[in-house]
């Protein structure tokens, strides 16, 4: 298991990477005419008290679930079980899905008090890959300063699925990416 500063250090080595990423990359989402003033996301300070080792309440039998998305669409995903953490003294339960019930990796897409003040209003994501997000005994790490923004926080050119109401949390998680200012 890596150190504190270790960690810290891989969550602000992809905020650097990202940055670098949406402000020279050609398939960036910052659209073209804005590239050029891009000098980097915004986000809150890294703070371990928004990462959590915690177990994965897979659901017995996993549901379809279709999601609405930023441009009217649907798009279908797999309600495959449920983080309980605990923020600001509040028992905080969080839905993690699947696009194809055959992958491995986890998506937990939320709403938080923050959004649409802080944060983009529509929502941001954690994405859990299995290879870098479980921990020896098969914990999952459930860090909201991975969180992000959709790419279509960035451009009207993206349609992102857009969180569940029930990972419409009543705590504000003032980690990961905050709001991108046009």
């Amino acid at each position: 298991m890596s150190t504190t500063e270790d960690w810290i250090d891989e969550i602000e080595t992809q905020r650097r990477q990202k940055d670098r990423y949406f402000g020279e990359d050609p398939r960036s989402p910052i659209p073209d005419e804005e590239r050029a003033a891009f000098d980097g996301l915004n986000y809150y300070s890294v703070d371990r008290t928004y990462r959590f080792e915690v177990e994965l309440d897979v659901y017995d039998e996993p549901e379809p679930v279709v999601v609405g998305t930023s441009t009217d669409g649907e798009q279908e995903y797999f309600a495959w079980g449920e983080f309980t953490v605990e923020i600001d003294g509040q028992p905080v339960t969080i839905t993690a899905y699947k696009g194809d019930p055959e992958e491995d990796r986890l998506w937990v897409p939320f709403r938080d008090e923050t959004s649409g003040e802080e944060t983009y209003g529509a929502g941001r994501y954690i994405d859990l890959e299995p290879a870098h997000h479980r921990t020896d005994e098969g914990r999952w790490i459930l860090d909201f300063n991975a969180a992000y923004n959709p790419t279509c926080a960035y451009s009207d050119r993206y349609e992102c699925p857009l969180p569940p109401t029930e990972n419409w949390l009543d705590v504000a998680i003032e980690a990961g990416e905050k709001e991108f200012g046009h």
